[in-house]
Parts: C-alpha cells; structure tokens; sequence
C-alpha cells in the first residue's frame, strides 16, 4: 500500500499524523509525508510606496517552517510504526495544496491519501476553501479525512 499523508503541522492535521498507522500497514508499504508551500498567497504591500517583499527570502522563511513541520511528523509516524518495516519519504512540494496533492498521489500511484479537516462551516468554506474537500473530489485514490477532537464539536 503507498499512502500519501499530507500535513501543514495544525492540530488538524496532527490529527491525520495520529491516524495513518490504523489501516494496518504492513512491512514494504511506504508512507510519503508532504506538505505544500503555496506562495501564491496574496500578500498585503503597497506597490505605489515602492515596497516591493523579497520571495525569495519569504520562500527560504516557508522552506525552513516546511521542513521543521516534516521533520516532527516524520518522527512521530516512524515513532508509530516501529514495530514494522514500513518505508517513511518526506517531500516538499511547491504550489497550491489541493492540485499538488492530487498530482503526488498520481505520481507515486497512491492507494490512500490521509489528511486533516479543519471543520470550516458552509460559509468559510466558501470564503475560504477547502483543501481536503478538493481533493476528495479530484484525487486518483480514496481519501481519508481525519477532524481533530477540536473540530467535531
């Protein structure tokens, strides 16, 4: 089985780290942990005042957090999965999160993808999107989407 667990290290996604050993993973399987750095993100800056923010060091900022995120996640996947021989890749991709998880999970002909939910209600969903919902709808595999304790309520 090759599982995609994608992350951005919230509590909703720590939730979705908790989850990935429960479809019994057997030895050979392979997990891959991601998490997506979208500089597309609109950024506040006034371009009449001559002000212009340096990408490349927001990029190298979101690159450092990134693979902080991946290095904890990778410890406590591995950390959960001990007792098997089950193979644990880190990658970072860049772009917007919902294409680039469906596109990994393509690549690598994933069986699962696992991700967190942050339990947006219909109006922020629509204001803000949903990164799980999207790629429930376009992911080449079955998708589990996992709440924290804090987004059931």
């Amino acid at each position: 089985m090759r599982v995609i667990l994608a992350t951005d290290g919230t509590s909703e996604s720590n939730a979705a780290v908790e989850m990935v050993g429960n479809p019994r993973l057997a030895d050979g399987d392979e997990v891959t942990i991601i998490t997506v750095i979208d500089m597309a993100v609109p950024m506040a800056f006034d371009a009449y005042a001559g002000y212009l923010p340096n990408t490349q060091e927001i990029e190298k900022i979101a690159r450092e957090n990134a693979e902080a995120v991946l290095a904890e996640t990778s410890r406590v996947v591995e950390e959960s999965l001990s007792e098997t021989s089950v193979n644990v890749r880190t990658e970072i991709l860049i772009g917007s999160p919902e294409s680039r998880i469906v596109e990994k999970a393509e690549d690598m002909g994933a069986d699962l993808i696992v991700v967190g939910s942050h339990g947006y209600n219909r109006w922020e969903r629509l204001l803000l999107g949903s990164v799980s919902d999207s790629v429930v709808h376009h992911a080449p595999c079955s998708v589990l989407v996992v709440r924290s304790e804090e987004t059931k309520d």
